[in-house]
This record gives C-alpha cells, sequence and structure tokens, in this order.
C-alpha cells in the first residue's frame, strides 16, 4: 500500500499548517473576540432600550447592527492573515516551504472563511437570542424557527464573511497591512456612499452592485428596496471576492516575495 512520504507537501498538510498559524496568532483571538464583543454588547442595548420608536426597522437588522463596528475587526483579520506574513517575514518561508505558492493562498483564503463565517453566524444566533429575552413582548418578538429568521442570521455572517475575504485578498495584492486597510476603507467603504450623492440613476443602480452594499442586502428578512435582492446580492459578493482572489493570484505568481 502506498502512503505519502513523512514530510511530502499535500493540500491538507498545507490546510493543517494555515489552520496552525491562524489559531496560534494572539490576534486572531482579539480581533474574533472584540468583534463578538461588539455585537453581542450592543444587541442586548438595543434590545433592552427598545420603546417602539423603530417598529419600522427589520428585527434582524436591528438586532445585528453591532455587526457595522465587528465587521471592520473581520476586515483586519483577514488582512493580517496575509499582508501580516509580509510584515514580519514569515512569507519567505511559507513560499520557500511551498514553491507553487497558489496552494497557500487558496489554503488562507479557506481557513480564513470557514472560521470567519462560523464566528459570525455563532455570534449573530447568540445575540439574536438573547436580544428576545427584552423583545420577547413587543412588536419584533421572533423565534429561530420563523420563516426567513436563520436565512437572515446567516446571510448577515455570509455578507461579513465575503467582505472579510475580499480584505484579505487586498491584503495578499498590496502586501502592507496600512496600504490594505487604507484601500478597503476608501474603495469598498467610502467610495460607494460618495458615488451615492450623485444624483444619477444609473449610478445609483451601479452602487447597489459594490460589495458593501450587497452586504447589506443580506441581513434581512424582509428584501431592501434600495438594494439587490438577496440572491443576487450573495452572487454579486462572490464574484467580487472571486476577482480579487484571482487578481492576488496572478501577482503572487508573477512578483517576487
Amino acid at each position: 500500500m502506498n502512503t505519502a512520504p513523512p514530510y511530502a507537501l499535500t493540500p491538507r498538510r498545507i490546510v493543517t499548517s494555515e489552520w496552525h498559524k491562524l489559531r496560534t496568532l494572539r490576534s486572531t483571538w482579539l480581533t474574533l473576540g472584540l468583534a463578538a464583543v461588539l455585537v453581542l454588547a450592543v444587541g442586548i442595548v438595543m434590545g433592552s432600550t427598545y420603546d417602539g420608536d423603530d417598529a419600522n426597522i427589520d428585527t434582524i437588522v436591528f438586532t445585528l447592527f453591532g455587526t457595522q463596528l465587528s465587521q471592520l475587526c473581520l476586515v483586519v483579520l483577514g488582512i493580517l492573515v496575509t499582508a501580516g506574513e509580509y510584515a514580519t517575514g514569515l512569507v519567505r518561508a511559507t513560499m520557500a516551504a511551498v514553491p507553487r505558492r497558489l496552494p497557500v493562498l487558496w489554503a488562507k483564503a479557506g481557513v480564513f472563511t470557514a472560521t470567519a463565517f462560523t464566528v459570525s453566524f455563532a455570534v449573530n444566533t447568540t445575540t439574536f437570542l438573547v436580544a428576545q429575552i427584552w423583545l420577547g413582548d413587543t412588536d419584533k418578538a421572533l423565534a429561530l424557527t420563523d420563516p426567513g429568521v436563520l436565512g437572515a442570521l446567516a446571510g448577515n455572517a455570509a455578507g461579513i464573511t465575503l467582505l472579510s475575504l475580499l480584505a484579505l485578498a487586498l491584503g495578499a495584492l498590496c502586501r502592507s497591512v496600512p496600504a490594505a486597510i487604507g484601500a478597503f476603507i476608501g474603495l469598498v467603504l467610502i467610495l460607494p456612499e460618495v458615488l451615492g450623492m450623485i444624483s444619477n440613476d444609473a449610478v445609483a443602480s451601479a452602487v447597489r452592485y459594490f460589495p458593501a452594499k450587497s452586504a447589506e442586502a443580506l441581513g434581512s428578512i424582509d428584501s431592501l428596496t434600495a438594494h439587490n435582492s438577496p440572491a443576487t446580492a450573495l452572487l454579486t459578493l462572490v464574484l467580487w471576492a472571486a476577482a480579487a482572489l484571482a487578481a492576488a493570484a496572478l501577482l503572487l505568481k508573477r512578483r517576487d516575495v
């Protein structure tokens, strides 16, 4: 029976190596912990202070308002996964161990995506259940089994995860943590808001396909009138993340470490 040599380079071992890097870094636990605390704390505040004034806001959007802050934590973590290795010089050892390079990028993307989505969905679900302690006797009372609730919680997590995956790709493209953070804030968060102030139907329609706007459409039970449908928004985000990763892969193969 043929078995792989003890130190053979296999996809499983590359993924295991990237998972080991991610879970042993203090920054991983700090950013994930801060993201969780922000979502839960804001959810508790929103639920415990609700007085009926925001009855027109979708319950999931209302409960998970803190994800607007927590997504920045996951964005920074995504950038650190790639650009952080250039800052420390670890990337040289990584690429020497995996000369083909691209498996490293795919492994980083896969490990980070699984971690970010799992944590985001778990935190979203916990926050929703905790907030319902105060909202249970109001017009925002919902249960996990109600139609659309789990889909909205998962959609919010998927939106944050894909935005963070886009940030991971920017980290690989820029190879600098500050530059990648600046590029994400400027191109992903600020640019669509600036373009949205232009009174032009064509521009307004185009802005709906920007990453941040697509992510906003994924975290609600009811479709938001100013956004694309959840299915379209999800596909748009996937394409943005895929395009950014493809660009990062192309440059990774062509540039020196």
